[in-house]
């Protein structure tokens, strides 16, 4: 991998991580387009690792809160807001778990293919489009319940499926339920800690017993490029999307699917 591949597919995962623009539909198209190889596991655990570290430096108020009050609730028995919120953030990471423990397989065989992603990529942002137009927006993030929770983490397992997007099936499901958009960002994006972490755990725990070469000047460009683009992208998304809404993101995806099937039907 050249520095240039390595930079611009970084920028890529920290860009469409947290944007309701889905991450694999965008990390396809190099491939297509340009016939780059795969970026290897060395490099799916740097961009995992400084997109985890930019949601995690962004909400570290939040996330030392509520690490705290888990482990009050655990050993002291304290209930509070924090406490709360942090279980339901447990309760919405279980599905996507399990859910990858035993689809992986059948998701790498039959559905990472880009006729799949155009098509999930189109369907998913109309459906985030209706439930933007629709929502209540009532309630923030503090609000949910276990209901809800797992609800929105039904929603977290079935973006493992190519093209759909973990943070827009997240917000499409909070919204759905109620919540006011900042809300269901700010929810999505604590939600992506836990399941960044486990994600990046698996691929460093294959990538200790492959045995792959690593080559660190692309590492490295990886793990900043990610890191500044994801935390850019959260700042400036929680900023503008109680303004915008979501259809800004609804059009790019509709675009990007008609793109891609224009560019499948020409090959």
């Amino acid at each position: 991998m050249s520095h240039f591949e390595a930079f611009v597919l970084a920028l890529i995962q920290g860009l469409t991580e947290f944007l309701p623009i889905s991450s694999s539909a965008h990390l396809i198209l190099p491939s297509e387009v340009f016939g780059w190889d795969d970026q290897g596991l060395a490099f799916d655990v740097a961009v995992h690792v400084g997109t985890l570290a930019a949601v995690i430096l962004y909400f570290r108020k939040e996330v030392v809160a509520l690490l705290g009050a888990w482990i009050g609730s655990i050993f002291q028995g304290r209930r509070c807001a924090e406490a709360k919120l942090a279980w339901m953030i447990v309760l919405a990471t279980i599905p996507a778990c399990l859910f990858g423990l035993f689809m992986k397989d059948i998701i790498e065989l039959y559905l990472r293919s880009a006729w799949v992603i155009a098509a999930t990529t189109i369907f998913f942002g109309l459906l985030l489009w209706w439930v933007d137009v629709r929502a209540t927006q009532q309630d923030n993030e503090y609000q949910a319940d276990w209901k809800r929770s797992l609800f929105i983490g039904l929603a977290q397992a079935a973006a493992m499926i190519p093209g759909t997007s973990r943070s827009g099936a997240t917000m499409t499901a909070a919204l759905h339920l109620g919540f006011t958009r900042e809300a269901a960002a700010r929810f999505s994006f604590l939600m992506s800690i836990p399941i960044i972490l486990l994600a990046g755990g698996y691929l460093g725990t294959k990538l200790v017993t492959s045995g792959q070469a690593i080559e660190f000047g692309a590492l490295g460009i990886g793990l900043a490029v990610s890191f500044v683009s994801a935390y850019a992208c959260i700042h400036v998304f929680l900023k503008l999307v109680t303004r915008l809404g979501m259809l800004p993101f609804v059009i790019y995806r509709l675009l990007l699917g008609a793109g891609l099937i224009a560019f499948l039907l020409s090959q």
